[in-house]
């Protein structure tokens, strides 16, 4: 693939006081406050508050007007993460314990439900004007509902007796995709486009959110993600987009791929889980993955808005670069000589 040359995404003058911001939202004094801080101060990214801010650059709005839309973004996806975390059992997280690991189950409970309401006032800091302000708040809670509709459809589908690509992508359409067009649409409504022109410039990132949880699940196997080890998503029961492909070609190891996602995830052997690795390799799901993301790409790139927003659409372009990184040796190697 053609990979566009970065712009904004790596503009981070304005981070600092978005990372002040949600210290300064999360409390001080409680023991709630103190967690929610000790699961930011973790890192990541901040890929959502970096492209809210980009996106507000692009369209012709100072960064500094979006701190706090930038601080709404970043802590609902922080939310996400620490109830995500408790419903997989992951335990560890950027090379650190989970907030359930840490402080038990009950309390991640309470810690990703504080960081959902978060974001509401995070607004309060917005630099627009009262319905505006409305308008963004409307749009979080349309996108963190739509996140969980996408989280319930992903644990169907591991109980699912037929899995296809359908259901997979309507599954991260909602929990993933919902994270990537928020931040943009909220940048197109702060920049003073309507409604209906923030939905549309927003549906572009769509895909490319898909593309970024496409290349998740390629990474879980085939790359670094901050866990314990290689296979998280096998060993937690996920129905991966690897697996989809993977029983679409080979309908005749159901019965094996369904043991292994059905073991107890402190019970999967490593050998089984290489095993995977070696199957989806040589049997080609890998490969098939990878040209899905190459089809999300030139869809998110060919969405009819951003040709009347082409520094928006150079955005979109470099956030299919930031986010295929991680996997570029795989497209360089080509995906059937990678070990």
């Amino acid at each position: 693939m053609n990979f566009a040359r970065p712009a904004g995404l790596n503009n981070t003058e304005q981070m600092p006081r978005v990372e002040a911001l949600m210290v300064r939202l999360s409390g001080d004094g409680d023991a709630a406050g103190a967690m929610v801080r000790g699961h930011l101060a973790t890192g990541g990214k901040r890929l959502r508050a970096r492209l809210a801010l980009a996106a507000l650059d692009v369209l012709g709005v100072g960064r500094e007007r979006g701190i706090g839309w930038a601080a709404a973004c970043e802590l609902l996806h922080n939310a996400t993460l620490v109830h995500d975390d408790l419903q997989d059992g992951d335990r560890t997280r950027r090379g650190h314990p989970t907030v359930w690991a840490q402080h038990g189950e009950a309390q991640a409970v309470n810690v990703g439900d504080l960081l959902l309401m978060l974001p509401f006032l995070a607004l309060e800091h917005a630099e627009t004007s009262p319905a505006v302000r409305w308008l963004l708040a409307r749009a979080l809670a349309e996108h963190a509902a739509a996140v969980a509709r996408g989280q319930v459809e992903e644990l169907q589908l591991a109980g699912a007796n037929q899995v296809g690509w359908v259901g997979y992508r309507r599954a991260v359409a909602g929990k993933t995709s919902a994270l990537f067009e928020l931040p943009v649409e909220g940048a197109a409504l702060l920049a003073g486009r309507s409604e209906s022109e923030a939905h549309d410039l927003a549906e572009a990132f769509c895909h490319l959110g898909v593309l970024f949880q496409l290349q998740d699940d390629v990474l879980d196997l085939y790359g670094d993600k901050g866990r314990e080890r290689p296979g998280s998503d096998l060993r937690e029961g996920k129905i991966s987009a690897l697996v989809v492909e993977h029983l679409a070609l080979h309908p005749g190891d159901s019965g094996w791929l369904r043991q292994l996602l059905a073991a107890p995830r402190d019970a999967t052997p490593d050998h089984e889980v290489d095993a995977a690795i070696t199957r989806f390799r040589e049997g080609g799901a890998l490969a098939a993955v990878l040209r899905r993301i190459e089809q999300e790409a030139e869809a998110a790139l060919g969405c009819s808005g951003l040709p009347q927003e082409p520094g928006l659409r150079d955005l979109a372009a470099e956030l299919v670069e930031v986010t295929l990184a991680p996997i570029a040796h795989l497209y360089s190697a080509g995906p059937n000589n990678h070990g």
